[in-house]
């Protein structure tokens, strides 16, 4: 298999986003006038999409997820979004998969306006053909969804899937790709339990962002 396109998740796999993220979950449930869960419980609302989090994981009914979602981006937009910073060695990852002639995009449930706004301000943007993620309108949420809007914007057809893998920290990402017919490289230095991507069905398993390459070069 000689790969071409590699998709990357972007909570947990190219930043660590986990003080944003969980300081605007503690807001939301705050601001609704609920109890905050713990923090190794907020870490759980990092990689699902946030309406099916709050649902899941709180048992919110549709409505209040949503408003939860309001609350959460009110304060996620202007300063959450930069609680965050890249894994080190990420960006040298990111230079040597270009230089080896690989075509990279972001493939992400977080919506895409922030993505890209996240991206640019750690100047990740310039190392990705495209920045994919999730619609404010829900439409394209999941992260099957979302893959399947890289296929669409790169003209990738079926004959295609065997040079695209996945790289994602959450077991969203290894089922999203095996929806789509693709393989998955799940990375344990995100925010994955452990035992979830083997559980999951992850292709091949990476513990340090450095060996990304080496892993691609093996495939």
């Amino acid at each position: 298999m000689a790969l071409k396109y590699i998709l990357f998740d972007l909570d947990g796999t190219l930043t660590n986003s986990s003080e944003g993220i969980t300081n605007c979950i503690s807001y939301a449930f705050s601001e609704m006038g609920r109890e905050v869960p713990s923090h190794s419980e907020l870490l759980e609302y990092i990689g699902p999409p946030l309406v099916s989090a709050f649902q899941e994981l709180a048992g919110f009914t549709h409505d209040e997820a949503l408003e939860a979602v309001e609350k959460f981006r009110k304060r996620y937009d202007d300063i959450g979004l930069f609680e965050n910073k890249p894994y080190n060695n990420i960006e040298e990852v990111l230079i040597e998969l270009n230089n080896m002639d690989k075509k990279l995009i972001v493939a992400t449930s977080k919506p895409e306006y922030l993505a890209g706004k996240i991206l640019d301000h750690f100047g990740l943007s310039r190392y990705f053909a495209e920045i994919v993620g999730s619609t404010p309108d829900e439409k394209r949420v999941s992260k099957k969804e979302v893959i399947m809007e890289v296929f669409h914007r790169l003209n990738i057809g079926d004959a295609d899937k065997k040079n695209v893998i996945m790289i994602g920290d959450r077991k969203y990402d290894i089922l999203g790709a095996h929806d789509c017919g693709l393989k998955a490289i799940g990375v344990y230095y995100g925010f994955a339990e452990k035992g979830e991507l083997e559980e999951a069905g992850a292709d091949y398993i990476v513990y340090e962002v450095s060996d990304i390459p080496k892993t691609i070069r093996s495939i």
